[in-house]
């Protein structure tokens, strides 16, 4: 099982890792798209910096972060990022073997797995960096989701995609379980959950790769994890048809 989490604008400072070194991450074949979009990063100063990644004044470090970003320190993928689904998820608990089913979509990275080493940066996935000013999808192209297919089909488990929209247009896998989250209202209609969303994905997230190697030869992926969660006490509807959508009722 491999579970694709959304990365955050939010991530922690420091760390004790080594600087950057792209060629010691996962999913190799990335590496050259990851050098060119950290080049491009790397050498806005910090003007161009806040006008391209929308920052405000106040968060003018996190451009001047940017342009260190191939000597400042590095901590896991895991811990770097933060927010209300890292809080959830609470990796720093989680076991190392639990770590091996997490990975990050990522604007900068593509895909990080749990344990890649990456410094403190920001670029959002709706950026457009010069001098190309292309997007962020285009430049990525099919590698993720290729590189996402290649993964599923050496490992023989189900990928549960919990990245956003605008992460999940980085690179689509077809066929990848995903998660709704609705609210129940007193009078039994529902809505989508917004302001929450993330946090109940976190707590899915938790609760799959604390389980995930129960998963790795089950071949009804879907109800093997609507049992699973409903374990933890959430209440997970089935989809219709040949959608590999899982809804979980809150």
């Amino acid at each position: 099982m491999l579970i694709v989490l959304p990365p955050s604008e939010t991530k922690s400072f420091g760390g004790d890792g080594a600087a950057l070194d792209l060629a010691s991450l996962s999913f190799p074949s990335l590496t050259a798209t990851r050098s060119d979009i950290a080049h491009d990063l790397a050498r806005m100063d910090d003007e161009q910096a806040m006008n391209v990644l929308g920052l405000s004044a106040k968060l003018r470090d996190e451009a001047s972060h940017n342009r260190q970003l191939f000597s400042s320190p590095t901590q896991p993928a895991i811990l770097r990022y933060t927010g209300v689904l890292y809080d959830a998820l609470d990796p720093a608990s989680l076991s190392r073997e639990a770590w091996q089913h997490l990975s990050i979509g990522s604007a900068l990275f593509g895909v990080l797995m749990a344990n890649d080493h990456i410094p403190h940066y920001r670029l959002s996935g709706s950026v457009k960096l010069p001098p190309a000013h292309r997007t962020l999808k285009s430049r990525w192209g099919s590698q993720i989701t290729d590189e996402l297919a290649s993964y599923q089909e050496k490992h023989s488990g189900p990928v549960i995609d919990l990245r956003s929209g605008t992460y999940q247009q980085l690179g689509k896998l077809p066929g990848a379980i995903t998660i709704r989250v609705e609210s129940e209202r007193p009078d039994g209609t529902r809505k989508v959950v917004s302001h929450f969303n993330k946090h109940y994905k976190g707590l899915v997230a938790r609760q799959l790769a604390s389980h995930a190697d129960s998963f790795d030869s089950t071949p009804l992926a879907l109800p093997a994890i609507a049992d699973c969660l409903g374990e933890a006490g959430m209440r997970v509807e089935m989809p219709s048809g040949k959608s590999t959508e899982l809804t979980l009722v809150v």
